[in-house]
């Protein structure tokens, strides 16, 4: 036992700590703490929520995963492929942060709402890279440490962003809302991206890169169309009218059609492209369509289970996620509770419950560690249902926030060298990308509605809800491990 716990002592599982740290910390700014922010500055629940769309950033990365492994960044390519958009986008990270910081939800919600699309963007393409780098860095036998380490700055960065901003607005503004305060605090966390320069620069680069570079008149083209489609698919899908109906089940397919359908346009866009000559038809095609073929060619028959698998197996997780902050303090829990038990406590049982997965994904394979995961993160979504209906205890309150996060944790480092395990090594980046985009589309597409839905059935009905949606993670997982190839 203690061979197998000496590997995360490496210096190349240490510096994905490092870059698993530089990739959480955005994320609570982003979610949860700045649906803290937006409840203090009495933003309503139901818009609240909303915001948990900037989190599509990460659903659609796979549009412009193929620029991450194709285009070289002018002069810092030199210090390698993978490290130049590392260190670019931490730099562009830490300014978003910054601007975040100068907004107001009380006076200007759509600066509010542009910034943190960017902080989103900008970390959704950073996880791009540093997925590629973990996957290229090692062999698949020894991805569960890296996952696990990886996994684990991401959590500690999620204290420092999470529990650590909140305890910081606590001290500063003693519960009371001041918006200087939030500017203080997103700008002290913004620092912390240095830990993120210092691994990028401490790192090597891949040696298993087989990305293919193509020249430079090319790589401008193909940039080029890729942001054009890619703004394509956000002029039509921004600009397709809303349907003012009170029915959430019709309001979330209508927002599936509008996806769907600006994704079409999209690729519609890309076709016209190669027809006129613009974008050349074989690199293309190489770029956008063989990923995908790589990935049915490989698991036939399975692939499209595989796919659901995906799509469904944080669902449970994702959708209460979004709400928990919220019904801390709705439920009358003062912010440094919240920074204690949820952001402190909490993300450490995380951390616990990430190297136990990853460990036990190394020993024991992938699918029995999937299972325990799912069937744990979805059981745990239950006993916030208790949490709810009894009267406010700090000791149920902590008791449950760590099984849920252990929970979590174990089946987040699962799912990760799960996820590694899929990707083919010649289409790293966009593979992956498809995944994890894949992963969070449709738990952040039901999220979106998770305050009306709340609205409608109460808190003890929605945590019950969110529970029996992971249900279904299960039966796939029995499925897809008697049919393994």
């Amino acid at each position: 036992m203690i061979k197998d716990l000496s590997i995360f002592t490496k210096k190349e599982v240490m510096i994905m700590g490092g870059l698993g740290f530089s990739a959480g910390l955005p994320i609570m700014l982003v979610f949860s703490t700045l649906s803290v922010w937006l409840v203090k500055a009495g933003v309503e629940r139901s818009t609240v929520t909303l915001f948990s769309w900037a989190g599509f950033a990460y659903s659609f990365k796979f549009l412009w995963s193929p620029i991450v492994d194709k285009f070289q960044i002018p002069l810092l390519h030199k210090i390698g492929h993978r490290k130049s958009w590392l260190l670019i986008t931490q730099i562009l990270i830490f300014f978003s942060i910054i601007l975040t910081s100068y907004s107001d939800p009380q006076n200007n919600l759509k600066f509010m709402a542009f910034a943190i699309v960017l902080i989103a963007f900008f970390s959704a393409t950073q996880d791009i890279v540093i997925d590629a780098f973990r996957i290229e860095s090692a062999p698949e036998k020894k991805q569960g440490p890296l996952a696990s380490m990886y996994l684990a700055g991401y959590r500690i960065a999620m204290i420092v962003s999470g529990a650590g901003s909140l305890w910081l607005a606590s001290i500063m503004s003693d519960e009371n809302y001041q918006t200087e305060v939030w500017k203080n605090v997103y700008q002290i966390i913004g620092f912390f991206m240095i830990i993120g320069f210092i691994s990028t620069a401490l790192c090597k680069e891949p040696t298993n890169n087989k990305v293919k570079k193509i020249n430079y008149k090319n790589q401008l083209k193909f940039t080029f169309s890729t942001i054009l489609s890619i703004l394509i698919f956000f002029v039509f899908f921004l600009n397709i009218p809303e349907v003012k109906v009170l029915n959430h089940f019709y309001n979330f397919f209508y927002n599936i059609f509008k996806i769907v359908f600006s994704f079409g346009v999209a690729l519609i866009s890309l076709l016209i492209l190669e027809k006129i000559n613009f974008l050349p038809k074989k690199q293309s095609r190489e770029i956008f369509i063989n990923p995908i073929i790589d990935f049915f060619k490989r698991y036939k028959k399975i692939a499209l289970m595989i796919l659901l698998l995906i799509g469904l197996y944080r669902i449970a997780d994702v959708v209460m996620g979004v709400m928990a902050n919220i019904f801390y303090l709705e439920k009358g829990y003062e912010i440094k509770d919240i920074a204690t038990f949820s952001k402190f406590f909490g993300l450490i049982a995380t951390i616990l419950g990430g190297i136990l997965g990853g460990t036990f994904a190394m020993k024991f394979g992938t699918y029995k560690s999937l299972l325990i995961g799912a069937i744990t993160a979805a059981l745990t979504n239950v006993l916030f249902a208790f949490l709810a209906i009894i009267e406010k205890n700090l000791f149920y309150l902590a008791t449950i926030i760590i099984a849920d996060n252990l929970a979590s944790g174990f089946a987040g480092a699962a799912f990760v060298v799960y996820l590694s395990s899929l990707t083919s090594i010649k289409f790293t980046a966009t593979q992956y990308a498809l995944f994890t985009s894949l992963m969070l589309f449709i738990p952040k597409l039901i999220a979106g509605y998770a305050g009306g839905i709340v609205d409608v059935i109460d808190y003890p009905s929605f945590f019950i809800f969110t529970a029996v949606l992971g249900f279904p993670v299960i039966f796939l997982i029995i499925f897809l491990n008697k049919r393994k190839l």
